[in-house]
Protein backbone atom coordinates (compact mmCIF):
# COMPACT_ATOMS: atom_id res chain seq x y z
CA UNK A 1 0.00 0.00 0.00
CA UNK A 2 1.13 3.55 -1.02
CA UNK A 3 0.41 6.97 0.25
CA UNK A 4 0.47 9.79 -1.58
CA UNK A 5 -0.44 13.33 -0.53
CA UNK A 6 -1.12 15.18 -3.85
CA UNK A 7 -1.21 19.22 -4.09
CA UNK A 8 -1.71 18.90 -7.55
CA UNK A 9 -4.34 21.85 -8.46
CA UNK A 10 -8.05 19.71 -9.21
CA UNK A 11 -10.10 21.68 -11.52
CA UNK A 12 -13.06 23.97 -9.35
CA UNK A 13 -16.61 23.59 -9.76
CA UNK A 14 -18.71 26.62 -9.81
CA UNK A 15 -19.22 27.76 -5.64
CA UNK A 16 -22.78 28.31 -6.04
CA UNK A 17 -23.53 24.83 -6.37
CA UNK A 18 -24.97 23.39 -3.31
CA UNK A 19 -23.23 20.03 -1.83
CA UNK A 20 -25.66 17.73 -1.31
CA UNK A 21 -23.24 14.40 -0.53
CA UNK A 22 -21.18 16.45 2.40
CA UNK A 23 -19.37 12.69 3.00
CA UNK A 24 -18.32 11.49 -0.20
CA UNK A 25 -15.55 9.78 -1.86
CA UNK A 26 -13.99 9.06 -5.42
CA UNK A 27 -12.49 5.85 -6.67
CA UNK A 28 -10.36 5.63 -9.22
CA UNK A 29 -10.95 1.73 -9.96
CA UNK A 30 -7.56 -0.35 -11.78
CA UNK A 31 -6.75 -3.60 -12.30
CA UNK A 32 -3.65 -3.39 -9.64
CA UNK A 33 -4.45 -0.75 -7.26
CA UNK A 34 -7.17 1.58 -6.46
CA UNK A 35 -6.60 5.48 -6.25
CA UNK A 36 -9.08 6.72 -3.30
CA UNK A 37 -9.94 10.70 -2.36
CA UNK A 38 -11.69 12.01 0.44
CA UNK A 39 -12.82 15.33 0.98
CA UNK A 40 -10.30 18.01 2.55
CA UNK A 41 -9.50 18.28 6.66
CA UNK A 42 -10.70 14.46 7.22
CA UNK A 43 -7.27 13.00 7.46
CA UNK A 44 -3.25 14.23 6.71
CA UNK A 45 -3.58 12.51 3.24
CA UNK A 46 -6.69 12.77 1.39
CA UNK A 47 -5.70 11.17 -1.95
CA UNK A 48 -4.50 7.17 -1.35
CA UNK A 49 -3.49 4.24 -3.29
CA UNK A 50 -4.70 0.76 -2.06
CA UNK A 51 -3.31 -2.50 -3.46
CA UNK A 52 -6.57 -4.86 -5.17
CA UNK A 53 -5.96 -7.64 -2.49
CA UNK A 54 -8.96 -8.25 -0.71
CA UNK A 55 -6.89 -7.25 2.73
CA UNK A 56 -6.03 -3.71 1.19
CA UNK A 57 -9.72 -3.67 0.17
CA UNK A 58 -11.21 -4.25 3.70
CA UNK A 59 -8.18 -1.59 5.00
CA UNK A 60 -9.73 0.48 2.34
CA UNK A 61 -13.53 0.54 3.58
CA UNK A 62 -11.83 1.15 7.09
CA UNK A 63 -10.07 3.84 6.45
CA UNK A 64 -13.52 5.58 4.54
CA UNK A 65 -15.42 4.51 7.79
CA UNK A 66 -12.26 6.76 9.97
CA UNK A 67 -13.18 9.65 7.38
CA UNK A 68 -16.29 9.79 8.13
CA UNK A 69 -17.66 8.71 4.36
CA UNK A 70 -20.98 7.54 3.99
CA UNK A 71 -21.46 7.55 0.43
CA UNK A 72 -18.61 6.47 -2.59
CA UNK A 73 -18.54 6.57 -6.45
CA UNK A 74 -16.88 4.80 -8.24
CA UNK A 75 -15.49 4.14 -11.88
CA UNK A 76 -14.15 1.59 -13.64
CA UNK A 77 -14.11 -0.59 -17.15
CA UNK A 78 -14.14 -4.45 -16.84
CA UNK A 79 -14.84 -6.26 -13.46
CA UNK A 80 -12.51 -5.10 -10.91
CA UNK A 81 -14.79 -2.81 -9.70
CA UNK A 82 -16.89 -5.86 -8.59
CA UNK A 83 -15.07 -7.58 -5.41
CA UNK A 84 -14.67 -3.45 -3.57
CA UNK A 85 -18.06 -2.66 -4.58
CA UNK A 86 -19.78 -5.91 -2.90
CA UNK A 87 -17.18 -5.38 -0.02
CA UNK A 88 -18.11 -1.75 0.53
CA UNK A 89 -21.51 -2.35 0.20
CA UNK A 90 -21.03 -4.76 3.05
CA UNK A 91 -19.32 -2.19 5.27
CA UNK A 92 -22.51 -0.39 4.90
CA UNK A 93 -21.45 2.40 2.48
CA UNK A 94 -24.09 3.54 -0.65
CA UNK A 95 -22.27 2.65 -3.74
CA UNK A 96 -22.53 4.29 -7.04
CA UNK A 97 -20.71 2.92 -10.29
CA UNK A 98 -20.55 5.57 -12.53
CA UNK A 99 -20.70 5.57 -16.15
CA UNK A 100 -17.52 6.94 -17.83
CA UNK A 101 -19.09 8.86 -20.58
CA UNK A 102 -20.50 10.86 -17.64
CA UNK A 103 -17.24 11.94 -16.36
CA UNK A 104 -15.50 13.80 -19.33
CA UNK A 105 -12.81 15.97 -16.99
CA UNK A 106 -11.80 19.45 -18.21
CA UNK A 107 -9.10 19.71 -21.11
CA UNK A 108 -5.77 18.87 -19.11
CA UNK A 109 -3.77 16.47 -17.93
CA UNK A 110 -5.38 13.02 -17.01
CA UNK A 111 -4.30 10.74 -13.79
CA UNK A 112 -5.42 8.14 -11.68
CA UNK A 113 -4.76 10.77 -8.91
CA UNK A 114 -6.73 13.50 -10.62
CA UNK A 115 -10.15 11.31 -11.90
CA UNK A 116 -10.48 10.09 -8.70
CA UNK A 117 -10.89 13.72 -7.11
CA UNK A 118 -12.89 14.88 -9.95
CA UNK A 119 -15.14 11.65 -8.73
CA UNK A 120 -15.05 13.04 -5.47
CA UNK A 121 -15.84 16.75 -6.37
CA UNK A 122 -18.75 15.77 -8.62
CA UNK A 123 -20.24 13.16 -6.26
CA UNK A 124 -20.28 16.05 -3.52
CA UNK A 125 -22.26 18.05 -5.74
CA UNK A 126 -25.00 15.53 -6.46
CA UNK A 127 -24.24 15.10 -10.00
CA UNK A 128 -23.23 11.33 -10.32
CA UNK A 129 -25.95 9.03 -10.88
CA UNK A 130 -25.04 5.39 -10.36
CA UNK A 131 -25.68 2.73 -13.17
CA UNK A 132 -27.93 0.00 -12.42
CA UNK A 133 -27.53 -2.97 -10.51
CA UNK A 134 -30.19 -5.36 -9.23
CA UNK A 135 -30.46 -6.82 -5.70
CA UNK A 136 -28.32 -9.89 -4.76
CA UNK A 137 -30.73 -12.48 -5.54
CA UNK A 138 -31.05 -11.46 -8.93
CA UNK A 139 -27.73 -10.88 -9.21
CA UNK A 140 -26.79 -14.60 -8.17
CA UNK A 141 -29.61 -16.14 -10.61
CA UNK A 142 -27.81 -13.52 -13.27
CA UNK A 143 -24.66 -15.39 -13.59
CA UNK A 144 -26.20 -18.93 -13.88
CA UNK A 145 -27.84 -17.64 -17.11
CA UNK A 146 -24.51 -15.87 -18.28
CA UNK A 147 -23.13 -19.09 -17.40
CA UNK A 148 -25.76 -21.04 -19.16
CA UNK A 149 -25.11 -19.25 -22.50
CA UNK A 150 -21.45 -18.97 -22.49
CA UNK A 151 -21.78 -23.24 -22.34
CA UNK A 152 -24.65 -22.99 -25.07
CA UNK A 153 -21.87 -20.98 -27.18
CA UNK A 154 -19.05 -23.17 -26.51
CA UNK A 155 -21.67 -26.23 -27.38
CA UNK A 156 -22.33 -24.81 -30.75
CA UNK A 157 -18.78 -24.32 -31.50
CA UNK A 158 -18.13 -28.22 -31.04
CA UNK A 159 -20.74 -29.14 -33.52
CA UNK A 160 -19.07 -27.00 -35.91
CA UNK A 161 -15.86 -28.57 -35.30
CA UNK A 162 -17.52 -32.38 -35.57
CA UNK A 163 -18.76 -30.80 -38.76
CA UNK A 164 -15.57 -29.61 -39.97
CA UNK A 165 -14.06 -33.28 -38.94
CA UNK A 166 -16.89 -35.18 -41.18
CA UNK A 167 -15.97 -32.42 -43.68
CA UNK A 168 -12.45 -33.27 -44.04
CA UNK A 169 -13.09 -37.48 -44.47
CA UNK A 170 -15.79 -36.08 -46.90
CA UNK A 171 -18.39 -37.46 -45.62
CA UNK A 172 -21.23 -34.85 -46.35
CA UNK A 173 -24.11 -36.12 -43.33
CA UNK A 174 -24.37 -31.93 -43.56
CA UNK A 175 -25.70 -32.35 -47.55
CA UNK A 176 -28.61 -34.96 -46.82
CA UNK A 177 -29.40 -34.12 -42.88
CA UNK A 178 -30.98 -30.62 -41.58
CA UNK A 179 -29.29 -31.15 -38.29
CA UNK A 180 -26.36 -33.33 -37.70
CA UNK A 181 -26.86 -33.09 -33.86
CA UNK A 182 -30.70 -35.01 -34.30
CA UNK A 183 -31.09 -38.63 -33.84
CA UNK A 184 -29.77 -39.89 -37.23
CA UNK A 185 -26.63 -37.89 -37.26
CA UNK A 186 -25.56 -38.45 -33.69
CA UNK A 187 -26.33 -42.12 -34.18
CA UNK A 188 -24.57 -42.66 -37.16
CA UNK A 189 -21.23 -40.08 -35.85
CA UNK A 190 -21.24 -42.22 -32.54
CA UNK A 191 -20.71 -45.83 -34.69
CA UNK A 192 -18.51 -44.07 -36.19
CA UNK A 193 -16.44 -42.75 -33.21
CA UNK A 194 -16.86 -46.61 -32.30
CA UNK A 195 -15.46 -47.79 -34.93
CA UNK A 196 -18.25 -48.82 -37.58
CA UNK A 197 -17.12 -47.91 -41.22
CA UNK A 198 -19.14 -49.85 -43.53
CA UNK A 199 -21.53 -47.03 -45.15
CA UNK A 200 -24.76 -49.51 -45.46
CA UNK A 201 -24.42 -50.17 -41.71
CA UNK A 202 -24.75 -46.66 -40.63
CA UNK A 203 -27.23 -45.69 -43.54
CA UNK A 204 -29.20 -48.39 -41.52
CA UNK A 205 -29.55 -45.62 -38.44
CA UNK A 206 -31.81 -42.99 -40.27
CA UNK A 207 -34.80 -42.49 -38.26
CA UNK A 208 -38.25 -42.73 -40.21
CA UNK A 209 -38.88 -39.38 -40.44
CA UNK A 210 -35.79 -38.28 -42.05
CA UNK A 211 -36.46 -37.24 -45.79
CA UNK A 212 -33.58 -38.26 -47.16
CA UNK A 213 -33.42 -41.69 -48.42
CA UNK A 214 -31.15 -44.46 -47.09
CA UNK A 215 -29.86 -44.86 -50.34
CA UNK A 216 -28.59 -41.11 -50.32
CA UNK A 217 -27.83 -40.96 -46.72
CA UNK A 218 -25.42 -44.21 -47.69
CA UNK A 219 -23.81 -42.47 -50.53
CA UNK A 220 -22.43 -39.75 -48.18
CA UNK A 221 -21.03 -41.67 -45.64
CA UNK A 222 -18.10 -43.48 -48.24
CA UNK A 223 -15.60 -40.94 -47.22
CA UNK A 224 -11.88 -40.64 -46.20
CA UNK A 225 -11.57 -42.46 -42.85
CA UNK A 226 -7.90 -41.22 -41.73
CA UNK A 227 -7.47 -41.53 -38.01
CA UNK A 228 -6.15 -37.80 -37.31
CA UNK A 229 -9.94 -36.55 -38.59
CA UNK A 230 -11.44 -39.74 -36.06
CA UNK A 231 -9.25 -38.78 -33.39
CA UNK A 232 -10.33 -34.86 -33.75
CA UNK A 233 -13.77 -36.28 -34.28
CA UNK A 234 -13.65 -38.33 -31.26
CA UNK A 235 -12.51 -35.90 -28.75
CA UNK A 236 -14.97 -32.59 -30.24
CA UNK A 237 -18.25 -35.45 -29.50
CA UNK A 238 -16.67 -35.34 -26.00
CA UNK A 239 -16.54 -32.13 -25.26
CA UNK A 240 -19.81 -31.67 -26.96
CA UNK A 241 -20.89 -34.63 -24.08
CA UNK A 242 -19.21 -32.86 -21.54
CA UNK A 243 -20.70 -29.59 -22.39
CA UNK A 244 -24.14 -30.85 -22.21
CA UNK A 245 -23.26 -32.13 -18.32
CA UNK A 246 -22.32 -29.16 -17.93
CA UNK A 247 -25.67 -27.60 -18.80
CA UNK A 248 -27.77 -30.10 -16.71
CA UNK A 249 -25.63 -28.91 -14.00
CA UNK A 250 -26.21 -24.98 -14.19
CA UNK A 251 -29.76 -25.97 -14.98
CA UNK A 252 -29.58 -27.44 -11.02
CA UNK A 253 -28.44 -24.21 -9.83
CA UNK A 254 -30.63 -22.14 -11.56
CA UNK A 255 -33.74 -24.29 -10.17
CA UNK A 256 -32.18 -24.43 -6.60
CA UNK A 257 -31.22 -20.55 -7.23
CA UNK A 258 -35.46 -20.14 -7.92
CA UNK A 259 -36.75 -21.76 -4.91
CA UNK A 260 -35.05 -19.13 -2.96
CA UNK A 261 -37.00 -16.09 -4.08
CA UNK A 262 -40.30 -14.88 -2.49
CA UNK A 263 -43.58 -16.37 -3.63
CA UNK A 264 -46.19 -13.85 -4.88
CA UNK A 265 -49.02 -16.39 -5.84
CA UNK A 266 -50.31 -19.38 -4.27
CA UNK A 267 -50.26 -21.62 -6.88
CA UNK A 268 -52.99 -23.82 -5.16
CA UNK A 269 -55.71 -20.72 -4.74
CA UNK A 270 -54.41 -19.45 -8.64
CA UNK A 271 -53.65 -22.02 -10.71
CA UNK A 272 -51.54 -21.70 -13.80
CA UNK A 273 -52.92 -22.20 -16.86
CA UNK A 274 -51.88 -25.16 -18.83
CA UNK A 275 -50.11 -25.30 -21.83
CA UNK A 276 -49.62 -27.98 -24.80
CA UNK A 277 -46.19 -30.06 -23.63
CA UNK A 278 -43.70 -29.85 -26.33
CA UNK A 279 -40.34 -32.17 -26.63
CA UNK A 280 -37.52 -30.55 -25.47
CA UNK A 281 -35.69 -28.65 -28.00
CA UNK A 282 -31.61 -28.48 -27.87
CA UNK A 283 -30.50 -26.73 -25.59
CA UNK A 284 -33.54 -25.55 -23.66
CA UNK A 285 -33.42 -26.31 -20.16
CA UNK A 286 -33.56 -29.66 -18.30
CA UNK A 287 -36.67 -28.61 -15.83
CA UNK A 288 -39.93 -26.36 -16.12
CA UNK A 289 -39.04 -22.58 -15.44
CA UNK A 290 -42.72 -21.44 -15.90
CA UNK A 291 -44.12 -22.22 -12.99
CA UNK A 292 -41.18 -20.99 -10.64
CA UNK A 293 -41.90 -17.76 -12.89
CA UNK A 294 -45.34 -17.82 -12.34
CA UNK A 295 -44.99 -17.71 -8.30
CA UNK A 296 -42.04 -15.38 -8.44
CA UNK A 297 -43.97 -12.29 -10.52
CA UNK A 298 -47.28 -14.01 -9.84
CA UNK A 299 -47.95 -13.22 -13.24
CA UNK A 300 -47.72 -15.83 -16.58
CA UNK A 301 -45.45 -13.34 -18.44
CA UNK A 302 -44.68 -15.98 -21.18
CA UNK A 303 -47.88 -14.85 -22.61
CA UNK A 304 -46.31 -12.46 -24.76
CA UNK A 305 -45.76 -13.42 -28.06
CA UNK A 306 -41.96 -14.11 -28.17
CA UNK A 307 -41.39 -14.57 -24.66
CA UNK A 308 -40.83 -18.46 -23.78
CA UNK A 309 -39.90 -19.35 -20.22
CA UNK A 310 -35.81 -18.88 -20.18
CA UNK A 311 -36.48 -15.50 -21.90
CA UNK A 312 -37.77 -14.29 -19.12
CA UNK A 313 -35.79 -15.87 -17.07
CA UNK A 314 -32.82 -14.23 -18.13
CA UNK A 315 -34.76 -10.71 -18.60
CA UNK A 316 -35.40 -11.19 -15.07
CA UNK A 317 -32.07 -12.04 -14.36
CA UNK A 318 -31.18 -8.18 -16.20
CA UNK A 319 -33.62 -6.28 -14.91
CA UNK A 320 -34.94 -7.86 -11.69
CA UNK A 321 -38.28 -7.80 -10.23
CA UNK A 322 -38.40 -4.13 -8.53
CA UNK A 323 -39.86 -1.99 -11.45
CA UNK A 324 -40.20 1.24 -9.32
CA UNK A 325 -36.12 2.17 -10.11
CA UNK A 326 -37.96 2.95 -13.36
CA UNK A 327 -40.86 5.70 -13.41
CA UNK A 328 -42.60 4.46 -16.32
CA UNK A 329 -42.31 2.34 -19.46
CA UNK A 330 -40.78 5.42 -21.29
CA UNK A 331 -37.83 5.23 -18.94
CA UNK A 332 -37.59 1.57 -18.81
CA UNK A 333 -37.50 1.56 -22.96
CA UNK A 334 -34.81 4.64 -22.93
CA UNK A 335 -32.44 2.57 -20.51
CA UNK A 336 -32.71 -0.42 -23.03
CA UNK A 337 -31.88 1.68 -25.98
CA UNK A 338 -34.72 0.92 -27.55
CA UNK A 339 -36.68 3.99 -27.72
CA UNK A 340 -36.58 6.63 -30.36
CA UNK A 341 -33.66 9.11 -30.35
CA UNK A 342 -34.06 12.69 -29.70
CA UNK A 343 -31.47 15.11 -31.18
CA UNK A 344 -33.19 17.89 -31.75
CA UNK A 345 -31.19 21.36 -32.88
CA UNK A 346 -32.71 24.57 -33.43
CA UNK A 347 -36.06 23.23 -32.95
CA UNK A 348 -35.46 20.95 -35.69
CA UNK A 349 -35.22 17.31 -35.26
CA UNK A 350 -31.66 15.95 -36.66
CA UNK A 351 -32.57 12.05 -35.94
CA UNK A 352 -34.34 9.66 -34.38
CA UNK A 353 -32.28 6.73 -34.01
CA UNK A 354 -31.81 4.99 -30.85
CA UNK A 355 -28.51 5.10 -29.90
CA UNK A 356 -26.16 2.57 -29.59
CA UNK A 357 -25.66 -0.36 -26.41
CA UNK A 358 -24.45 -3.48 -25.27
CA UNK A 359 -27.35 -3.77 -23.01
CA UNK A 360 -28.33 -7.65 -22.63
CA UNK A 361 -31.89 -7.76 -22.13
CA UNK A 362 -32.57 -5.40 -24.94
CA UNK A 363 -30.91 -8.19 -27.10
CA UNK A 364 -33.36 -10.76 -25.58
CA UNK A 365 -36.32 -7.94 -26.66
CA UNK A 366 -35.09 -7.74 -30.53
CA UNK A 367 -34.91 -11.88 -30.48
CA UNK A 368 -38.06 -12.27 -29.22
CA UNK A 369 -39.13 -9.72 -31.51
CA UNK A 370 -37.14 -11.71 -34.60
CA UNK A 371 -39.14 -14.64 -33.38
CA UNK A 372 -42.81 -13.19 -34.86
CA UNK A 373 -42.53 -13.04 -38.60
CA UNK A 374 -44.97 -15.31 -39.35
CA UNK A 375 -46.52 -15.62 -36.16
CA UNK A 376 -50.83 -15.19 -35.76
CA UNK A 377 -50.50 -12.86 -33.36
CA UNK A 378 -51.22 -8.90 -32.94
CA UNK A 379 -47.41 -8.55 -32.43
CA UNK A 380 -46.53 -10.79 -35.38
CA UNK A 381 -48.64 -8.38 -37.45
CA UNK A 382 -47.42 -5.56 -35.64
CA UNK A 383 -44.04 -6.14 -37.10
CA UNK A 384 -44.85 -7.48 -40.27
CA UNK A 385 -46.59 -3.79 -40.75
CA UNK A 386 -43.54 -1.96 -39.53
CA UNK A 387 -41.43 -4.32 -41.99
CA UNK A 388 -43.53 -2.88 -44.88
CA UNK A 389 -42.92 0.45 -43.97
CA UNK A 390 -39.53 0.52 -42.54
CA UNK A 391 -37.57 -2.27 -43.08
CA UNK A 392 -36.36 -5.42 -40.53
CA UNK A 393 -33.77 -3.68 -38.48
CA UNK A 394 -36.11 -0.74 -37.46
CA UNK A 395 -39.26 -3.13 -37.59
CA UNK A 396 -37.54 -5.51 -35.23
CA UNK A 397 -36.78 -2.60 -32.71
CA UNK A 398 -39.93 -0.86 -33.22
CA UNK A 399 -41.57 -4.33 -31.76
CA UNK A 400 -38.96 -5.04 -29.25
CA UNK A 401 -39.45 -1.81 -27.72
CA UNK A 402 -43.11 -3.14 -27.98
CA UNK A 403 -42.71 -5.93 -26.08
CA UNK A 404 -40.02 -4.54 -23.36
CA UNK A 405 -43.32 -2.16 -22.62
CA UNK A 406 -45.47 -5.05 -22.05
CA UNK A 407 -43.02 -6.78 -19.81
CA UNK A 408 -42.65 -3.57 -17.96
CA UNK A 409 -46.38 -3.02 -17.22
CA UNK A 410 -46.68 -7.08 -16.33
CA UNK A 411 -44.25 -7.05 -14.04
CA UNK A 412 -44.66 -3.23 -12.24
CA UNK A 413 -48.57 -3.52 -12.03
CA UNK A 414 -49.36 -6.95 -11.99
CA UNK A 415 -51.51 -7.02 -15.36
CA UNK A 416 -52.42 -9.77 -17.29
CA UNK A 417 -51.87 -9.72 -21.44
CA UNK A 418 -54.22 -11.54 -23.61
CA UNK A 419 -53.14 -11.54 -26.93
CA UNK A 420 -55.97 -10.37 -29.25
CA UNK A 421 -54.59 -11.92 -32.83
CA UNK A 422 -53.07 -10.67 -35.88
CA UNK A 423 -56.70 -10.42 -37.14
CA UNK A 424 -58.23 -8.42 -34.87
CA UNK A 425 -55.28 -6.15 -34.81
CA UNK A 426 -55.49 -5.16 -38.35
CA UNK A 427 -59.14 -4.25 -38.73
CA UNK A 428 -58.43 -1.99 -36.09
CA UNK A 429 -55.39 -0.75 -37.52
CA UNK A 430 -57.92 -0.47 -41.13
CA UNK A 431 -60.28 1.42 -39.20
CA UNK A 432 -57.38 4.30 -38.09
CA UNK A 433 -56.37 4.60 -41.86
CA UNK A 434 -60.30 5.20 -42.55
CA UNK A 435 -60.96 7.66 -39.51
CA UNK A 436 -57.23 8.80 -40.72
CA UNK A 437 -58.59 9.46 -44.63
CA UNK A 438 -62.29 10.76 -43.79
CA UNK A 439 -60.58 13.50 -41.38
CA UNK A 440 -58.29 14.41 -44.24
CA UNK A 441 -61.40 14.68 -46.81
CA UNK A 442 -63.49 16.69 -44.42
CA UNK A 443 -60.58 19.36 -44.26
CA UNK A 444 -60.83 19.31 -47.90
CA UNK A 445 -65.01 19.95 -48.75
CA UNK A 446 -65.25 16.33 -49.22
CA UNK A 447 -67.15 13.26 -48.04
CA UNK A 448 -65.59 9.02 -48.16
CA UNK A 449 -68.51 6.93 -49.09
CA UNK A 450 -67.83 3.49 -48.82
CA UNK A 451 -68.73 1.40 -51.61
CA UNK A 452 -71.49 -1.32 -52.09
CA UNK A 453 -71.30 -5.00 -52.77
CA UNK A 454 -72.71 -4.46 -56.32
CA UNK A 455 -70.37 -1.25 -56.87
CA UNK A 456 -67.01 -3.09 -55.81
CA UNK A 457 -67.49 -6.33 -57.40
CA UNK A 458 -69.14 -3.99 -61.45
CA UNK A 459 -65.80 -4.26 -64.17
CA UNK A 460 -67.50 -1.43 -65.43
CA UNK A 461 -67.59 0.93 -62.60
CA UNK A 462 -63.79 2.54 -62.14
Amino acid sequence: MKKRNVNRKVTKLPTELAKVNLNAAGIDIGSASHFVAVPEGRDNVTVREFKSFTADLHELANWLKKCGIKTVAMESTGIYWIPLFEILEEHGFEVRLVNPRHLKNVPGRKSDVLDCQWLQQLHTFGLLSGSFRPEQQVCELRAYTRQRDGLVKSTSSHIHLMQKALGLMNIQLHNVLSDITGQTGFKIIRAIVAGERCPKKLAEFRDRRCRSSIEMIEKSLAGNYKKEHLFKLRQELSLYDKFQEMLAECDKEIEACLLEFKEKVDVTAKPLAPVEKKKRRKNELYFDAREYLYKMVGIDVTRISGLDSYSVLKLIGETGLDMSRWPTANHFASWLSLAPGTKISGGKRLSGKTKPSANRAAEIFRIAAFTLSHSSSALGAFLRRMKARLGAPKAITATAHKIARLFYTMIKFGKDYEDTGAEYYEEKYRGRVIKSMQNKALKMGFSLVPLSFETQTDPEVS
